[in-house]
């Protein structure tokens, strides 16, 4: 007895002094657990207005996103349910907190969409417009690129918990945090082979340990300290408390450079729903992935993920959690993942808004809670991907019939409220989970033609403040062959589809992207007027006063033009580009990234001239395409191609929504497609769904702007026979004082001398270095 008594004093010896030391840093872990604040990102609340263009299937999941549980009767805050055309819900906050709503899903105009035709309130009754919760974006798990999303434990549904449970630790609630019996009955089982899949012995409570207190190593001494770790922390939290911890934490695997992390997130991103929603199926999947993210992965193994779920679903049978039926069941559904469900979280915008935070997220160590309240409306997101994707896809398939090869063809867009400079929807490129470069905030490719605006907003501004007269929207430029000398060498820049116009009046050489006559125009403001201009609007730039700057030969990224243009629908001002409204520490403000102030660049009356002209490309010009394809508000916008067809822009606006679309490819050869066919489309298809229900609204006249009747070819005031008679604006005391020579009713009338002499004439003058030649 004395011998056997030596040693066990010994042993109790060595485990007491190893589960103080244990203890000690179990303690520790566990305020770091408190103190590892997954900072979460919100989008701007939802907006449900009468007219918006919406499916009862876009409603679902976007209350999916927010949280909200679809019941047979919604009764509780956070419930919807479904009749037909109408959907009930309950608001958990916002407009309308408490209050059942009736929204009443109707055909549009066309028969082919759906749109919210009534809104109605139980107490308050029919509204414009309900604001719900801001929707959660993402939490960005500490450590690295990862979601995680915290939901408490009674908030998870049942069937999650119970999956859990009957395939990880069917004894979690009676062992103390090591399961001797478990684990020697999994060696003996493993052994035997007597299961179709190997059987672990670690608790919950180890897995816990394992993933969150202690490096990945495999030794017995890790083995060892995990277990009484495992011990210490049962005596530490309450079992529901580890069961919560583990459930937000377990990693389920990798979704493009983002890691999963707990249940709540691996229901968002596999399943494009809210874990309240799940169903039985849906929850043992989630269960099944835990013991191997990668060899389970649903969206990358379907039929061994199916295989495992079936496992958890007789796991969870044999438990009692479930009927033998129930499980049958649910084994006969099919495994259904939702399609590109990271590409829907906004990823681009969000790598955007953590680099912007930076290091104000070191605010986490003495934090409880980091809430980043962002611009983002996750609507108009959830377009802005689809449209995207489905563009290229189109344009891919066009490439195809012809039997061409291109690719991978990328596209980006921005869309932004102009009146605050609120970007409202960011995709960076086709698929984040393929690429997460970031074409919309880093990609730098020339503009093209998209500048051409700038260049007219550059002489129309010089002639107020120089009190010039020849400068107007009615000009006559020259659309003829030009050669410039540059540097020694000539410079011959061409239209893109290789044909002159002639005399055209600057409305029309903006509207049909005219290079030559805008390098005229650009002739007769300066080369570094132009300069000028735009050094005021993106300081910083550095290209040169030369000729081809008119066509945008130089580089900028679509988050760079969809800010600069920002000063057209603000008269001359430009609002600086912002992605978070506001930042919350443990539900105090904090600073946020300073957005700068808006910057007074042009006059508003010149500015207001370059708009008007921009209606034209869409209504006559080079987007004309949007009104063949239905688009009807009153906008402006500008399209864009570069040198051999290598990038295709669209840029456009109405007052309330700006939109910058960019198609191309990464390494920079050519797409073969102008803007209007590559860019214009995707652009269209955007504003027609951002903007449905939305008013008409005009764009605002300044003071110092008057309208006169001119003929539309030759810019003279129009006569009684000008067939083509146009209501053009023009800068107070600009406006033209001769008759239009041509239509008088004179056989072969003809542009004659008195109107050549109001003609601005300007000769290409030598610069300093040849440049490429964009196309519009």
């Amino acid at each position: 007895m004395a011998v056997l008594l030596g040693p066990l004093l010994v042993l109790t010896g060595i485990f007491v002094f190893l589960y103080r030391s244990v203890a000690i840093e179990v303690d520790a872990r566990l305020s770091g657990l408190h103190d590892r604040v997954a900072p979460r990102v919100y989008a701007r609340p939802f907006v449900l207005r009468r007219g918006q263009a919406l499916s009862a299937q876009e409603l679902d999941e976007r209350l999916d996103d927010l949280g909200y549980t679809r019941r047979e009767r919604a009764i509780e805050p956070g419930e919807f349910d479904v009749a037909g055309s109408e959907v009930r819900l309950v608001p958990r906050g916002g407009t309308a907190e408490g209050q059942i709503v009736r929204v009443t899903l109707t055909p549009d105009a066309s028969g082919k969409a759906n749109q919210v035709g009534a809104l109605v309130l139980a107490r308050s009754g029919e509204v414009a417009s309900v604001e719900l919760e801001a929707p959660l974006l993402t939490a960005v798990a500490p450590g690295g690129r990862g979601r995680q999303r915290q939901v408490p434990l009674l908030q998870l549904p049942k069937t999650v918990v119970q999956a859990v449970l009957a395939i990880e630790d069917r004894r979690f609630y009676s062992h103390p945090g090591v399961d001797l019996i478990r684990t020697i009955g999994a060696v003996v089982t493993n052994v035997r082979g007597d299961k179709p899949y190997l059987v672990g012995g670690s608790t919950l409570t180890q897995q816990l340990v394992k993933n969150s207190f202690l490096t990945p190593e495999k030794t017995y001494t890790r083995k060892i300290r995990e277990q009484v770790m495992s011990l210490v922390l049962e005596r530490r939290l309450t079992k529901d408390q580890i069961l919560e911890l583990y459930l937000n934490d377990v990693y389920l695997g990798q979704r493009g450079s983002f890691s999963v992390h707990g249940m709540a997130e691996g229901a968002h991103l596999f399943f494009g729903k809210d874990v309240t929603n799940v169903t039985l199926a849906e929850a043992a999947m989630l269960a099944g992935i835990i013991q191997s993210p990668a060899a389970y992965s649903p969206t990358r193994h379907t039929a061994r993920a199916r295989d495992r779920r079936d496992v958890v679903l007789r796991a969870m049978a044999d438990a009692g959690y479930v009927s033998r039926a129930e499980a049958d069941a649910a084994i006969a559904t099919p495994l259904v993942t939702a399609a590109g469900t990271v590409d829907a979280e906004a990823p681009y915008f969000v790598d955007h808004v953590a680099q912007l935070i930076g290091e104000r997220v070191e605010l986490r160590a003495s934090a409880t809670r980091i809430e980043v309240h962002t611009t983002l409306d996750l609507h108009l997101q959830r377009v802005a991907q689809d449209v995207v994707s489905t563009g290229v896809a189109n344009i891919e398939s066009r490439f195809a019939r012809k039997g061409q090869s291109r690719g991978p063809l990328q596209a980006a867009l921005v869309a932004v409220d102009p009146r605050t400079g609120e970007i409202l929807a960011m995709v960076g490129g086709r698929s984040y989970q393929r690429s997460q470069y970031n074409r919309a905030t880093t990609a730098k490719r020339q503009p093209g033609s998209t500048f051409k605006p700038f260049v007219f907003l550059a002489a129309y501004d010089m002639a107020l403040r120089e009190g010039r007269t020849d400068l107007t929207p009615a000009t006559v430029l020259s659309d003829e062959p030009a050669t410039f000398l540059v540097n020694g060498q000539e410079w011959a820049p061409h239209n893109y589809d290789g044909a002159n116009d002639g005399l055209v009046t600057a409305r029309r050489a903006l509207a049909r992207s005219r290079n030559l006559a805008t390098i005229q125009m650009a002739e007769l403001a300066g080369y570094q007027t132009i300069a000028s201009l735009w050094r005021s609007i993106k300081p910083g730039f550095t290209a040169r006063a030369y000729p081809s700057i008119a066509l945008g030969v130089f580089e900028a990224t679509p988050l760079d033009m969809a800010e600069a243009y920002t000063l057209f629908p603000n008269l001359g001002e430009v609002r600086p580009l912002r992605a978070i409204a506001r930042l919350e520490v443990d539900g105090s403000p904090s600073a946020t990234p300073e957005p700068g102030r808006p910057r007074h660049v042009a006059q508003p009356a010149p500015t207001f001239l370059v708009t008007n002209m921009m209606r034209s490309v869409l209504n006559e010009g080079t987007g004309a395409g949007a009104r063949a394809a239905g688009f009807a508000l009153d906008a402006a916008g500008k399209s864009g191609t570069t040198n051999d067809l290598r990038d295709a822009w669209f840029v456009g606006f109405t007052p309330e929504l700006l939109t910058v679309v960019w198609v191309g490819l990464d390494d920079n050869t050519p797409v073969g497609l102008s803007g209007s066919q590559a860019a214009l489309p995707i652009w269209t298809a955007f504003m027609k769904r951002a903007l449905a229900g939305h008013p008409n609204r005009a764009f605002a006249v300044p003071d110092g702007i008057t309208f006169v009747e001119i003929d539309k070819e030759t810019g003279g005031r129009a006569g009684p026979f000008c067939d083509k008679p146009f209501n053009e604006a023009f800068l107070v005391g600009t406006e033209p004082q001769t008759l239009c020579y041509t239509h008088l009713g004179v056989p072969g009338g003809s542009l004659t001398g008195p109107q050549l002499l109001q003609m601005p004439t300007a000769v290409p003058v030598p610069s300093s270095q040849p440049q490429a030649s964009p196309v519009p």
